[in-house]
């Protein structure tokens, strides 16, 4: 067992997961990743290994998952070591067409991801993300702060929760975005992070695209291309502006626990997205409808 020849662990401190993470060397010489969780989430870390075997057998660049068990630690996964670099740190230096190209790896991959299914026990979206919202409306009405035209957000929930219907299930990385990718030693885009997976609607998973657009533009282009091999239909712009004006209302009371900086960063997100959106009156983000221009 990989676990049991471990000689030298490093910390990693990087990220919001609630995992410990640890650069481990096996007395073989070899380095890995180790994750290791509470013992009471042995359900849940070992469907999220079961998923990313899944994942790992569609071909994908990721984090390989290797050894699955307990220990006196509490839950561990034994994953590939990913020698190379942050995505977001490369990204933002290479040139509009590497972005770009980088952005279309990102929606393919993604687009393979989404042919696992949901589990057959998934309980209707509709009703499901209806109740997210609710949630996170009840959050932001009794945050202690609020955003600047923050009800714009409120009303475009209001008038789009019809979009939530019939809306197909897939399985989901569940945060992904920019920050949990990686450009490894060969220069290929490879997927970290799998711990908050989950499933639902598969266009919800571009959520987190935000982040993306910030730091790369022509990345997101080309992430959204990339899944829809360019023809990207309007009712996922629709549907894209409803996720994402549902999680910006819960950043900010996401962000208070956190400090004033974690609550200047979502409150200067929040703007970006309404200068995105001319204010939610446009479902196509001027980050995508300037490609028609570039």
């Amino acid at each position: 067992m990989i676990y049991e020849s471990i000689v030298r662990r490093t910390p990693i401190k990087k990220g919001w997961s609630g995992d410990r993470k640890f650069h481990i060397i096996t007395s073989d010489g070899h380095p890995y990743l180790l994750r290791v969780s509470p013992l009471e989430q042995l359900e849940k870390k070992n469907w999220e290994f079961l998923k990313m075997q899944e994942v790992s057998a569609l071909g994908i660049p990721m984090c390989q998952p290797i050894e699955f068990g307990t220990s006196q630690e509490g839950v561990y996964s034994i994953q590939s070591w990913i020698s190379g670099d942050d995505a977001e740190s490369v990204v933002v230096g290479l040139s509009s067409e590497k972005q770009y190209s980088y952005g279309l790896a990102a929606g393919r991959i993604l687009e393979k991801i989404h042919t696992i299914p949901a589990p057959a026990y998934a309980p209707d979206w509709e009703s499901r993300f209806n109740q997210k919202i609710d949630h996170k409306i009840s959050m932001y009405q009794n945050c202690p702060l609020k955003y600047r035209n923050g009800d714009l957000f409120l009303d475009y929930l209001s008038q789009n929760r019809h979009l939530l219907a019939g809306r197909p299930q897939s399985y989901h990385h569940g945060d992904y975005h920019i920050g949990n990718m990686m450009i490894d030693a060969q220069g290929v885009l490879t997927i970290i992070d799998f711990d908050r997976d989950g499933y639902g609607d598969p266009w919800e998973e571009f959520n987190r695209i935000v982040w993306c657009a910030q730091k790369a533009p022509r990345f997101a282009w080309g992430m959204v291309d990339g899944y829809f091999d360019g023809n990207v239909p309007m009712e996922f712009w629709r549907l894209l502006a409803l996720y994402i004006s549902s999680n910006t209302l819960s950043s900010l009371p996401w962000a208070i626990p956190f400090g004033e900086k974690e609550v200047q960063i979502m409150t200067e997100q929040a703007e970006q997205v309404l200068l995105w959106y001319s204010n939610l009156s446009n479902p196509v983000p001027t980050w995508y409808a300037a490609k028609r221009e570039d």
